[in-house]
């Protein structure tokens, strides 16, 4: 009877308690997080309160050890440079996730973002239209970074201009050409046009250098000097190969090519250049020639008619 009446006792003291805590406490809690700024009426209000701010700040710091868990995640296995590289994009991934949070957090606590969306979306049709091959430079970066298309040291040639990558931003690559000037390439030209990637499988390429002699030459003799010229140049691969093909019968020469594999096309010019050389010592040692293009032009002798004059007209049964 004595612990009834005392449990009885306990469970009337804990009754204002628990009022209090389901009342008052709460009631002040939800006074505090309403309080802020409120602008408008109805539908069309607007609560600026604390609670809204501090569900943004939540919000923000869980999306951000989110993203930076996944940043982590997907690098852990990068090398430092791509890593740098794919640090720059993912920037510009997480200010835009960060505004998707923003907004979906404004909305859940009542507040109608439709005007603010198609205000934003008009706006960024505009920016869009304005800064279109901005965009198409950066979403090719991006590309480029993700698929390993190219790389630093790579050999392009675009518009007919032959560079070696030395950098690899996201809106732009840059390269040396062979007269040590650098050429900027907007990265949306790797997207949208042709180009060439010297190395894209390996660095080995096969070049050729053509040249043309007189008909009657020996043709024999002709391939052995060829092959000549290419085996004592420095910087010529031995494996595969070099081979010389009959390319064709010219207007007025027998044209030849002579083929050979090198390691770096970006010294192309100057191996050419020396086979060019040794070819022509080679030809005037062997009486080899290299004729000059040649035209034949025909003159034909007309009688011109007699003019006439007044008074020298011929009459009708007259000799002539």
């Amino acid at each position: 009877m004595l612990q009834d009446k005392t449990a009885a006792l306990a469970q009337d003291k804990a009754k204002p308690v628990k009022e209090f805590i389901e009342r008052d406490l709460w009631d002040v809690i939800r006074e505090i997080l309403n309080y802020g700024l409120h602008i408008g009426e109805g539908e069309k209000s607007i609560d600026l309160t604390i609670g809204l701010l501090l569900s943004l700040s939540l919000a923000m710091i869980a999306t951000t050890l989110v993203l930076k868990w996944l940043r982590n995640l997907y690098t852990r296995k990068m090398e430092h440079e791509d890593r740098m590289k794919f640090f720059s994009v993912f920037k510009y991934i997480r200010y835009a996730i960060y505004m998707v949070v923003v907004l979906l957090t404004v909305s859940s606590a009542g507040i109608d973002i439709t005007l603010l969306i198609t205000a934003s979306a008009a706006l960024f049709v505009g920016i869009g239209l304005a800064l279109q091959e901005f965009f198409q430079d950066i979403i090719a970066g991006i590309m480029i970074l993700v698929d390993k298309s190219l790389h630093v040291g790579d050999i392009v040639e675009v518009d007919g201009k032959v560079g070696k990558v030395f950098e690899i931003k996201l809106r732009s690559t840059r390269a040396l050409t062979r007269d040590d000037k650098v050429l900027v390439i907007p990265n949306h030209k790797f997207m949208s046009e042709v180009i060439y990637n010297y190395t894209q499988n390996h660095r080995m390429t096969r070049e050729s250098v053509q040249v043309g002699v007189a008909y009657g030459s020996d043709v024999e003799l002709v391939t052995r000097l060829l092959l000549d010229a290419v085996n004592t140049q420095k910087g010529i691969l031995k494996n595969p190969k070099p081979f010389v093909q009959f390319e064709d019968f010219g207007d007025s020469a027998l044209i030849f090519s002579v083929k050979f594999f090198i390691n770096d096309s970006f010294s192309d010019p100057r191996i050419k250049s020396d086979i060019r050389y040794r070819i022509d010592r080679l030809f005037r040692e062997n009486s080899v020639t290299i004729p000059f293009p040649q035209r034949d032009v025909h003159f034909y002798a007309h009688t011109p008619l007699a003019v006439r004059q007044p008074g020298n007209e011929k009459q009708p049964g007259t000799p002539g």
